[in-house]
């Protein structure tokens, strides 16, 4: 599904494409060339720090993929917002500047309730919880299953909610002042209703990496969906939001696939799960691949990961239809 923003000037497909390849090819190159000056030229991706950089790349995927959802409501809100019609995008802007704050607000409260737990219950535990928690997140947001109610639903209640709006602002029953605060609602809850969402998912990596390092895949999400902000709201262009949308999908799929290995793990070293090792496969199974992938030689993470992939899958037909 394409989204036309306000206005006729479009970017052809090959310049976007070559654009978004360059901006990622950068990023690859970047990624590398840290990695081979923060280990003097010989990156090892078994050693732990190293093998965080998983984590970060997973964390700006799903701040990425979150962005790309309020960036499509938040232009489909303003796309028909023209001549007089115009001034109220300045209230959308600012509601969602309020949601931003909002967001980091919540953040620290979150970060506060989990921080007291972890003092009276055991960190295992709360690792293990958190981790539950942001693999539910996840799979809501992919919304491959749910797909009707939770994205195009949403961009439809919107929409309907700003085209009552517009009418009342043509009668002199409602105020202006009115009509402004609830475009600034509209904009407050695009960007909020995300920011919760990446919220609740990054308590598991907080405490698994630490602060420091989500805040670097934070800033990689933020980066990559400032660019298509730009090329949106202030280039006037008609991006592939639905194309880019399964692609960002696809690789969260894996990031569920690693989430769901990890969470296995830490439910049986808290012993929530019993541990029943695969001998043969300790042996074919590189340690690489437990960093990186969360493929460990165990009947339960192995078991956990095939139910995941196959509902992924299976909810994704299931939606076709």
């Amino acid at each position: 599904m394409y989204l036309e923003t306000t206005s006729p000037p479009v970017i052809q497909k090959k310049p976007v494409r070559r654009i978004i390849l360059i901006a990622l090819a950068l990023l690859i190159v970047g990624v590398l060339a840290w990695m081979g000056i923060t280990s003097a030229g010989n990156p090892e991706p078994t050693e732990q720090g190293n093998g965080s950089m998983s984590g970060i790349l997973d964390i700006g995927i799903l701040v990425f993929r979150e962005g790309l959802e309020c960036i499509l409501v938040l232009s489909a809100i303003t796309a028909s917002m023209m001549h007089s019609e115009q001034p109220y995008r300045r209230p959308v802007g600012a509601g969602v500047v309020v949601g931003f704050f909002a967001t980091l607000v919540t953040w620290f409260v979150a970060v506060g309730i989990v921080n007291d737990l972890s003092q009276s219950v055991d960190a295992l535990y709360i690792q293990a919880g958190t981790g539950l928690l942001a693999i539910f997140v996840l799979l809501v947001v992919m919304n491959w299953f749910f797909h009707k109610l939770y994205w195009t639903g949403w961009i439809s209640l919107h929409n309907r909610r700003k085209r009552e709006l517009l009418k009342d602002a043509e009668q002199s029953s409602t105020s202006k002042r009115a009509v402004w605060y609830g475009m600034a609602l509209l904009g407050f809850t695009s960007f909020y209703r995300e920011g919760v969402e990446v919220v609740l998912f990054l308590q598991s990596y907080r405490l698994k990496l630490g602060g420091r390092l989500v805040f670097y895949g934070v800033v990689l999400g933020m980066f990559l969906t400032g660019a298509v902000a730009v090329l949106t709201f202030a280039a006037h262009r008609k991006l592939p939001y639905r194309k880019m949308l399964v692609l960002t999908g696809v690789m969260l799929g894996v990031v569920l696939l690693v989430m769901v290995g990890e969470q296995a793990q830490e439910m049986q070293l808290a012993h929530w799960l019993p541990t029943t090792p695969i001998p043969w496969l300790a042996n074919v199974i590189p340690a690489w691949m437990g960093l990186w992938f969360s493929i460990f030689p165990t009947v339960q993470t192995l078991v956990a990961q095939a139910v995941a992939g196959a509902v992924v899958i299976g909810s994704y037909f299931v939606a076709r239809q």
